[in-house]
């Protein structure tokens, strides 16, 4: 059934436009074994059970009907079909074919750790016959600084100078705070003192990943004074993948939020599913606060549209953005940017239906979570 066939034209013309994939990650450029493939495909990042397939999810039967066709084969295509079309033609033509159907103009995409097997920047938009710019992570950027060895009393001027320069190749920054501490964490700013102390421990071992909660808030505040001064916004991870379901809730950041300057750098929550419901509340209470839902969109698939329309009966529209949580797998690309359009033709279907929203509306706020807001917020 055609989600878009009783639409006005103009309603139609606003789902179909361009999308900016304001968040994003690589995708492998290798050739995938199923095993492997099926790990990419679930947030589990594990084998399903002896005798079960990931493909047995709303996200790997929606990888069969509607990437299938994308690749030359008929929709509901079995999983083994599936991989040997996919392997028949090769990495780099499946992912062009993928990147490219899902009609995204900007990819704004996050190294994260991936390493050298995820496409960078340049060659996703290259293969998705995009613009493409770099999102950096925090915990990246200290990693390195930590590794160059610094004196403890010289950690947070080194940290300054490593942020202001990554600010220059990079479009926002991005924070994993919850996966090193939680989203719980004391929002205020560190002194100098406790700062140094913290420092000397890390740089005792410096290849660990940093989970010091002194030197995550530090990182933190650190990243929005350079935002601020670069107009940057600054990206927060939130939702199950980051942390535990009790430190995940971005609800626990109200703490922070409130206390950044108002009028300063824009924050927006990312992977908010399936606390989407207090991702929307805090961008209606914080002038400064955006979101998205991300993965959320693929991985409940056929769902798309009951959580869009969660979404949309709080949210202020101009604080929501598209983004597929691309990550691994060029499919998730596709599959979040058509669950984006056929869930919200539906919520808005719905909404024209009831008259609760004029043509001219619908097609307004269509637009803006489809690119206008994430061209306003990171000055694309």
């Amino acid at each position: 059934m055609d989600p878009y066939g009783a639409l006005p034209a103009a309603v139609r013309a606003a789902l179909r436009a361009p999308l900016v994939d304001h968040h994003c990650r690589g995708v492998r450029r290798d050739h995938l074994t199923r095993s492997l493939f099926e790990t990419l495909i679930t947030e589990a990042r594990t084998p399903a059970p002896p005798g079960a397939t990931h493909f047995d999810t709303p996200v790997g039967t929606a990888i069969r009907r509607w990437c299938g066709p994308v690749l030359g084969l008929d929709p509901h295509a079995p999983p083994t079909v599936y991989l040997a079309r996919r392997a028949e033609l090769g990495a780099e033509e499946a992912n062009r074919r993928l990147l490219r159907e899902a009609g995204v103009v900007a990819f704004l995409v996050d190294a994260g750790d991936g390493g050298h097997e995820l496409l960078p920047a340049a060659e996703m938009g290259r293969l998705g016959g995009a613009a493409a710019d770099d999102i950096v992570v925090l915990e990246r950027v200290e990693e390195e600084v930590a590794k160059a060895g610094p004196a403890a009393v010289g950690y947070a001027d080194a940290l300054a100078g490593g942020l202001a320069r990554a600010a220059a190749r990079a479009v926002a920054f991005k924070s994993a705070i919850a996966r090193g501490c939680g989203l719980d964490f004391d929002p205020a700013r560190p002194g100098r003192g406790t700062v140094i102390a913290a420092a000397g421990r890390r740089l005792a071992a410096p290849g660990e990943p940093l989970r010091d909660p002194v030197l995550l808030r530090h990182l933190l505040w650190t990243a929005v004074d350079v935002a601020r001064e670069r107009g940057l916004p600054l990206q927060i991870a939130t939702g199950y993948g980051e942390a535990g379901p009790q430190r995940s809730d971005p609800a626990l950041m109200s703490g922070f939020l409130r206390a950044l300057p108002p009028g300063g750098v824009p924050v927006v929550l990312l992977h908010c599913h399936p606390f989407h419901r207090q991702a929307a509340y805090l961008a209606g209470v914080f002038p400064h606060v955006y979101l998205d839902i991300g993965l959320g969109l693929a991985s409940t698939a056929a769902g798309s549209a009951a959580v869009l329309g969660e979404l949309l009966e709080r949210v202020p529209y101009h604080k929501l953005m598209f983004s597929s949580g691309c990550r691994g797998v060029a499919e998730t690309c596709h599959l979040g940017a058509l669950c984006f359009r056929r869930g919200l033709a539906r919520t808005i279907a719905a909404r024209l239906g009831q008259g609760e929203w004029s043509p001219a509306d619908a097609a307004r706020v269509a637009h803006m979570i489809g690119s206008d807001n994430a061209r306003r917020v990171y000055r694309l």
